[in-house]
């Protein structure tokens, strides 16, 4: 039966399992529950289809509350806010959320480790703060949808100084009207409870993240388990220097309990397969610290904390050692847009990845969850170092957590490593949209080819057009004029703007146009006029081409890119505007990441992430 709680209202920050879990139990015993949490896909997916769990639990449980910051509940007037985060997340997320403190709030951690109430007291303070040890878990089957992988009744919570004990009391009361059995602790109750939970952790999460083990295949190992009652005995003796004593059957209990565990990867080993950051300072790494304080030997905790530090990609950038380390360091420090943001932050968040394989360049770009760039950067496709793609593909995927990929452009066909291909039409259309929506004309001027391209409204392509396999008006015709004429590709477009010149060449073929440089060039011609007459030439191949009237049109590419002054030209030969958008070069690849990233959203792959806490 629900617990009478109409007026509780109550704020999950941090949306794992463990929170997910959790805001589904407190909205069925009738809570007033918000939701918040930094992920807006997984926001996107709840608001749209709730939360859902299978296996032990099954429901589907919809909010209305849905937030991805926690100052949007500052107007909800919280009776508890509730932390499911990382150790490492709670104290920013914790200082964010001071605006919501009152006399009236009770804020509950409700998170795995030695210390971690810390983190919130610390803002907070002890008397407003209460503990919750969490004796059930589950994956992500999907962004919205938890299978709980066992429920090990009861859980525990209390008040970290035993002034909110009536609090706590009502929230054991609301969670136990649902059948999600939930006991009030006592202060030291609560601090011998979260030793027992953490060393139940420490003693299989960072040997199940080492050996890439379920904890079912861990204890059905007597090797492994040898292991695990020696890691639970060092804890037991650093507890006991903290004056925490168990019973003598408390080790057998412990492995009565991880047997419970089944296939389920515990989330720091999770987080180590998936080379996240880890927890492993707030357990067994709290053992050890624990265990220096009273001059206690604890070997094997000190092992496995050290081997998944070591394991852990703390500093991408940093991880590979010699040579191989300092070219991941230049690729990347190249290519990134902001380069103030902690390496680990590419690899707590989901990036999309486009490749444009283009005849001259091949151009990377990489997109988070909001389609904003944070990666580029550009390949000559003939490159002398076979291995020049290697290293660069090795230095993104070392780098960021690339989520889904797609592939587009001159090479695409014979490209397998993306999850997915599209023609470059598509991807350049998808690019210009994502800036500029609505019905509109799209020149790609590429190294051998002209495209027009028309989207309608709804951004979608309609039709295009291509030049005649003729390479004239394209990157290599220009280059190899301009190179004949001997002007500098990078001080063409400037040359070009100093002139009032009309004349164009006669020839498009790249043989005779060559010829005809010449003669002008013998002639005494400026080379001012020489670039303005070779845009010219470019301008007039590109009038051959059906552009759409009375909607906007915008030049893409790489040659626009390096001779900015030939959108005057089409301009004038148009007599319309055209439009240059931002970084041309990359704005098909740009288009390939943002069709990644809707790929992606569309088909919600299955993933293993975090068991606990995102």
């Amino acid at each position: 039966m629900k617990s009478d709680t109409k007026q509780i209202r109550v704020g999950v920050v941090g949306l794992g399992p463990v929170g997910m879990i959790l805001a589904v139990k407190l909205k069925e015993a009738g809570c007033d529950v918000a939701l918040c949490d930094k992920d807006v896909f997984k926001l996107k997916k709840i608001r749209e289809e709730g939360i859902v769990l299978e296996n032990i639990f099954e429901s589907t449980t919809h909010f209305d509350k849905v937030f991805d910051s926690v100052k949007e509940m500052r107007n909800l007037d919280l009776d508890y806010l509730v932390f499911s985060l990382k150790t490492y997340q709670t104290l920013g997320a914790a200082k964010e959320a001071e605006i919501l403190n009152s006399d009236k709030i009770s804020v509950v951690s409700a998170q795995n480790g030695i210390d971690s109430e810390k983190l919130v007291s610390s803002v907070f303070g002890e008397s407003k703060t209460m503990r919750m040890i969490i004796n059930y878990a589950g994956n992500l089957r999907a962004t919205n949808v938890v299978r709980v992988s066992f429920v090990t009744p009861p859980n525990y919570i209390g008040s970290l100084d035993d002034s909110r004990t009536k609090q706590a009391d009502k929230y054991a009361e609301i969670l136990n009207s649902v059948g999600f059995i939930t006991e009030r602790l006592n202060s030291f109750d609560l601090i011998k409870g979260t030793w027992e939970k953490t060393i139940l952790n420490a003693s299989l999460s960072a040997l199940c993240g080492v050996g890439r083990l379920t904890m079912a295949e861990a204890m059905n190992d007597p090797d492994t388990i040898e292991l695990v009652e020696q890691i639970i005995n060092e804890g037991i003796e650093v507890a006991e220097k903290e004056k925490i004593r168990f019973p003598d059957e408390f080790i057998r209990k412990c492995m009565q309990y991880l047997r419970k565990g089944g296939d389920h990867f515990p989330s720091l080993a999770v987080d180590l397969i998936n080379n996240r950051q880890t927890e492993i300072d707030y357990f067994n790494g709290k053992i050890v610290e624990y265990g220096k304080k009273h001059y206690v030997k604890t070997s094997l905790n000190l092992a496995f904390t050290n081997m998944v530090k070591a394991m852990t990609n703390k500093n991408v950038l940093a991880r590979f050692p010699g040579v191989d380390g300092e070219l991941n360091k230049i690729i990347i420090s190249k290519g990134l847009v902001d380069k103030n943001k902690p390496s680990i932050y590419y690899k707590e968040h989901n990036f999309f990845l486009g490749i444009d394989l283009g005849s001259a360049f091949t151009k990377f770009t990489i997109t988070d969850e909001n389609g904003k760039v944070a990666f580029r950067y550009i390949l000559q496709t003939m490159n002398k170092d076979r291995h020049a793609m290697k290293n660069i593909l090795q230095a993104i995927n070392a780098t960021f957590n690339i989520s889904y990929s797609c592939a587009t452009g001159y090479g695409r066909k014979h490209f397998s490593e993306t999850d997915l291909i599209k023609t470059e039409i598509n991807c350049a259309a998808a690019g210009v949209s994502e800036y500029f929506g609505g019905e509109k004309n799209i020149i790609d001027i590429g190294g051998e080819d002209i495209k027009v391209i028309h989207c309608n409204a709804d951004n979608n392509v309609a039709n295009f057009y291509m030049n005649d396999k003729c390479a004239a008006g394209t990157g290599a015709f220009l280059e190899e004029i301009a190179e004949r004429a001997e002007i500098n590709i990078a001080d063409m477009s400037g040359l070009a703007s100093n002139s009032e010149y009309d004349k164009e060449l006669n020839s498009f073929c790249t043989v005779f146009a060559k010829t005809e440089i010449m003669n002008w060039v013998f002639d005494g011609m400026p080379r001012n006029d020489i670039a303005r007459g070779i845009y010219i030439s470019i301008s007039n191949k590109v009038a051959k081409m059906r552009l759409y009237p009375n909607i906007p049109t915008y030049i893409i590419g790489g040659v626009i890119a390096h001779h900015p002054y030939l959108s005057n030209i089409l301009s004038s030969k148009f007599n319309k505007e055209i439009n240059s958008v931002e970084f041309p070069q990359y704005i098909v690849s740009f288009g390939a990441s943002i069709i990644a990233r809707q790929a992606w959203l569309t088909l919600n792959p299955v993933e293993i992430v975090q068991t606990e806490t995102k």
